[in-house]
């Protein structure tokens, strides 16, 4: 395989850590980072021969075209607020088409927004604006969606695990599925679609699949302490409820936001399954809820998506 240079915007981040942490294991790839600020990055990284660091913001279309000039791909791995995910994205796109970048790979790592309307979970109406816009353009789009990051639905902001009382929380019958992919694993996927100039449009990856109670009782039987099963109530009386909180204080958004998370996760509207192909890059081991929990702590679980993106060099 040739020489490969892969652009990363947003490179100081945790995820695009991970990338760069795969991508470095291939001696074949050089990489192209943007960033605000360079200074977060980790000295190994900054250090590294094969990185060349681009400063700038997000509607600096000078410093874009220089990030993205002389790339094979550019991967986003931005995360903000809705003009940096709409806006900021659109300028880099820009920036692509004008430097011929052949491929871009949108900041989306998610549940299916494809399969949403508009206003349904609001956090995902960015990546249908950006998936619209690619379309327009010379630069072909790939979207990479791998459920629910599992590090984060541990995380005390989904409201899932509660690690002081050991226990799930859940709405509906409780079989609902959780399709769900580390983190790193989810990494290992962007990192080989990088290297595929076939990988264009949808690319669908998932590291396990489990209902709520198939998730306790893979916790059991890795931590072996029985874990607590909360029934909250049905996912029509959730509905119900996340709209309700989201019109008394639509300005109060972490506290709508994961329910309606909650709610488009587990009502069979933005399943990936059965249309991942789970032959693609067999060369990447599918990361299930057990090997997770085998790998992280009970006590770290709710603080595990601070940790992510620390194992690239320091």
């Amino acid at each position: 395989m040739g020489s490969i240079t892969v652009g990363i915007a947003g490179i100081t981040g945790k995820f695009a850590r991970c990338v760069v942490g795969h991508l470095l294991k291939q001696p074949n790839i050089t990489i192209k980072g943007y960033c605000r600020d360079s200074k977060k990055l980790p000295p190994g990284l900054l250090a590294s021969e094969r990185i060349t660091i681009t400063q700038g913001q997000s509607d600096d279309n000078g410093a874009l075209r220089t990030f993205a000039r002389g790339s094979d791909v550019v991967v986003c791995c931005y995360l903000g607020d809705h003009k940096l995910m709409v806006d900021g994205q659109k300028a880099l796109i820009d920036a692509c088409e004008a430097e011929a970048v052949p491929r871009y790979v949108a900041s989306d790592y998610s549940l299916d927004f494809t399969k949403l309307e508009f206003g349904q979970l609001p956090a995902k109406d960015p990546m249908k604006h950006i998936q619209a816009y690619l379309k327009t353009k010379k630069v072909q789009g790939v979207h990479v969606l791998i459920g629910i990051f599992m590090e984060t639905f541990f995380s005390s902001l989904l409201g899932v695990w509660n690690a002081d009382q050991a226990s799930f929380s859940y709405w509906g019958s409780g079989e609902e599925m959780w399709e769900s992919t580390t983190y790193d694993n989810a990494a290992q996927f962007v990192a080989a679609v990088t290297q595929d100039p076939t990988a264009v449009g949808v690319q669908r990856f998932l590291g396990d699949r489990k209902n709520i109670r198939q998730i306790a009782a893979a916790f059991e039987e890795e931590y072996k302490v029985k874990p607590w099963l909360n029934y909250l109530g049905s996912l029509e009386e959730l509905k119900t409820h996340m709209e309700k909180v989201k019109n008394l204080d639509p300005s109060k958004f972490m506290a709508w936001i994961p329910l309606f998370y909650q709610y488009y996760c587990n009502n069979g509207q933005t399943y990936l399954t059965p249309d991942v192909d789970s032959t693609q890059y067999p060369e990447i081991p599918r990361l299930t809820f057990n090997q997770f929990f085998r790998r992280v702590p009970q006590e770290s679980l709710t603080n595990a998506a601070w940790s992510v993106g620390s194992n690239v060099p320091h």
